[in-house]
């Protein structure tokens, strides 16, 4: 299985892409991680927001892989907790070629992202910055995996 996590914004922090780059060289070559960012429309001062979340929204759906179980970052997803998340990766092994998971730019995800995605999860009732969004989703993935695996990454 291939995870593949897509994010509306291509300007983040140098410390950002070092974090997930980290990441994701330990991810074994049986579960490959993909992440791929897609620009943020210009916002001026009266822009229309639910265009440029449609518009957000064709970016990342572009890059979805043909068939992937789609998994939204929405606010209002259920928030798993890490020994969750490890079962649903491994659910996801088992049945899945692709797991696609989106994020949102500084508006969230467009109403059809959150419509077409099979699961929404939810990192936090607060409100994160995107950059940091990627390494925590990263990171939870990779530590759900050490859980499957019995790495001692996590020790919880």
């Amino acid at each position: 299985m291939k995870l593949h996590v897509l994010a509306v914004g291509d300007r983040v922090p140098r410390w950002t892409g070092d974090a997930c780059a980290d990441y994701q060289s330990r991810f074994p070559p049986h579960c490959p991680l993909r992440i791929q960012a897609v620009p943020t429309p210009r916002r001026g001062r009266n822009a229309d927001i639910s265009r440029l979340r449609v518009k957000e929204y064709q970016a990342l759906v572009a890059c979805v892989p043909k068939g992937a179980f789609t998994v939204a970052l929405e606010e209002t997803g259920k928030a798993w907790t890490t020994a969750a998340l490890a079962e649903r990766l491994a659910a996801w092994m088992h049945t899945e070629k692709d797991v696609a998971l989106l994020i949102g730019g500084p508006d969230g995800l467009a109403p059809a992202a959150l419509d077409g995605a099979r699961e929404k999860w939810s990192l936090s009732r607060l409100t994160l910055p995107h950059a940091l969004v990627r390494v925590i989703v990263v990171e939870q993935l990779y530590r759900a995996l050490s859980i499957l695996e019995d790495h001692p990454y996590h020790r919880g």
